[in-house]
């Protein structure tokens, strides 16, 4: 055992696995897991499933990306048994189905809630790691999977007297378990990412006044959602193979991202066809309109007027309209696909504070001061975004061989064989970590693929009588230099994003993604495949 543990009580039990966090990966690691026969336990914080899904439930939370591909595949008789109410599912009904998971495979016994994992250590001497929670618990596993997710914890801004404000003050990723009632309210929103984007429309219905402090505006494309016409429903399921298979083979993991249409090759008044088809069908899939996008600056750019065009056509005030115009590349940071954003502005009582070049001061008492200017506010909505990828892998003691700290390494250079494995750091797993596709793609069958692969590479370990796999360092680091060449020859460094960290003080600036649904799966199959020569096994 590492010196670290020597003043630790005792372990009080022994399981197979533990996992962390009871979102969709979670929730489905739990449930391969016991389906091997493993004995196994849950830690989840909150006080019920959902993860991402759990904390975030402030108005107008929804998924963008559409339901009927925004939900686990790996149980045929679950897809045809469910109905989807709406095109793009909303907070509430994503954590009903992930109830419906856990009570349809009978997962809750398994789970603890209102339980914190605090360390996560190995113990040299018996090669288990040692799991310690807020709640006294100390269990050993032979494996540990964090489940916790790449969204998962919230930043709050580093604003002078935050917390001196008198009114009521929320964040989008810790939002209460309660319904806020906003009418006759002054609500302040500082944020327009897609949760401040999406809080603004729903807020706006019944406050007295919304101002929106905006810093860098966002691309926004409308969701067209609508109610789930059941033929529509219908054909997708008795599609759905062949609908999953297709997005297999996109960039996104999304079936809508194959093309071969090339922005540059066609006349404008075409291209223009093009953009207005997809605005209308809605949706993330945008840029996806013409292949060359994300190639090339000039393509890029013919998206960028597009939709700084249409800001124009819908806001009416055209000084709002300008200062809500984008002029960095589309894609680069997360796409917002919201109803009714733009639109918002042009309500009475909804003014946009633009604090690009006079930014917030300091939180008052009564309020946001910005120059000489106290905004007076009852309450303010912090949509301020997410320590994202590593920031839940930073808050846990995680601790491997020989006392190797994980946090000093996500702080220094955040890098995993596959996003989902460090070196190291033996039978320890992730999904969506720093090297992981990750927020590029549809999440929920990427961590599907993610969990078969480990539950594929354990089963290889106990065939063998070995006892631990980790990477080799040399491995890790070709990945991450992988990623590395990706992101350097793509548009997706151009501009300020949580994809590069930029949005957290002292964060490394490093792109964490992986590039392209395809290559991922192909490379991650080929270290199987391989027989798992980039590993050390014992």
């Amino acid at each position: 055992m590492s010196s670290a543990d020597e003043a630790l009580s005792p372990v009080v039990s022994h399981v197979d696995a533990i996992v962390v966090g009871a979102g969709f990966m979670g929730v489905y690691t739990l449930y391969r897991f016991l389906k091997q026969g493993k004995s196994v336990r849950l830690f989840e914080k909150g006080s019920g499933v959902g993860g991402t899904w759990f904390w975030n439930s402030y108005p107008g939370a929804r998924c963008d990306v559409e339901s009927m591909e925004y939900s686990y595949q790996f149980d045929d008789a679950l897809q045809q048994e469910w109905e989807w109410t709406e095109r793009y599912a909303s907070q509430p009904e994503i954590r009903r189905y992930i109830e419906h998971v856990v009570d349809r495979f009978d997962l809750a016994g398994n789970m603890q809630f209102d339980t914190a994992v605090t360390s996560v250590i190995f113990d040299d001497e018996t090669g288990h790691w040692i799991i310690e929670t807020d709640n006294g618990d100390r269990v050993s596993a032979t494996y540990c999977v964090l489940a916790t997710g790449c969204l998962s914890q919230p930043i709050m801004p580093n604003i002078e007297g935050l917390e001196s404000f008198s009114g009521r003050m929320e964040h989008t990723g810790l939002w209460p378990d309660e319904d806020i009632d906003f009418t006759g309210l002054r609500v302040g929103i500082i944020g327009t990412g897609s949760s401040g984007a999406q809080c603004l429309p729903e807020i706006s219905k019944t406050a007295a006044q919304v101002k929106v402090f905006q810093r860098t505006p966002a691309y926004c494309v409308p969701s067209q959602n609508r109610p789930l016409d059941p033929d529509v429903q219908a054909y997708m399921k008795q599609n759905y193979k062949k609908i999953r298979d297709k997005a297999w083979t996109t960039r996104a993991g999304i079936r809508y991202g194959l093309t071969d249409r090339m922005a540059l090759e066609m006349p404008p008044e075409e291209r223009e066809r093009y953009f207005e088809a997809s605005w209308q069908r809605g949706g993330i899939g945008f840029t996806a309109t013409f292949f060359d996008l994300f190639d090339s600056l000039e393509a890029n750019e013919t998206a960028c007027v597009f939709v700084r065009k249409k800001i124009h056509e819908i806001v009416d005030d055209p000084v709002t309209a300008e200062k809500l115009c984008p002029h960095d590349v589309i894609g680069c940071r997360r796409l917002v696909v919201v109803n009714d954003y733009y639109e918002s502005f042009n309500r009475p009582n909804v003014e946009l504070i633009d604090v690009s070049e006079k930014p917030i001061e300091r939180i008052a008492p009564g309020g946001v001061v910005v120059g000489d200017e106290t905004h007076e506010l009852d309450i303010i909505v912090l949509a301020t975004g997410f320590d994202a990828i590593t920031g839940a892998l930073t808050r846990i003691d995680i601790r491997g061989r020989n006392g190797v700290v994980l946090k000093e390494r996500m702080l220094s250079d955040p890098k995993a064989l596959m996003g989902m494995m460090f070196s190291d750091f033996p039978n320890l797993f992730t999904a969506n970590g720093p090297g992981a596709v990750a927020a590029l793609s549809n999440m929920v069958p990427m961590i599907e693929f993610s969990v078969d692969w480990m539950m594929d590479c354990i089963a290889y370990l106990e065939r063998d009588g070995k006892k631990t796999i980790e990477p080799k360092h040399d491995a890790e680091d070709a990945w991450a230099k992988h990623v590395d060449d990706m992101a350097t020859a793509s548009l997706y460094v151009s501009c300020s994003s949580y994809y590069l960290g930029d949005n957290v003080p002292g964060k490394p600036r490093k792109f964490l993604l992986f590039q392209g649904v395809p290559e991922y799966v192909e490379m991650c199959t080929a270290l199987a495949n391989e027989g798992y020569k980039a590993f050390n096994v014992e």
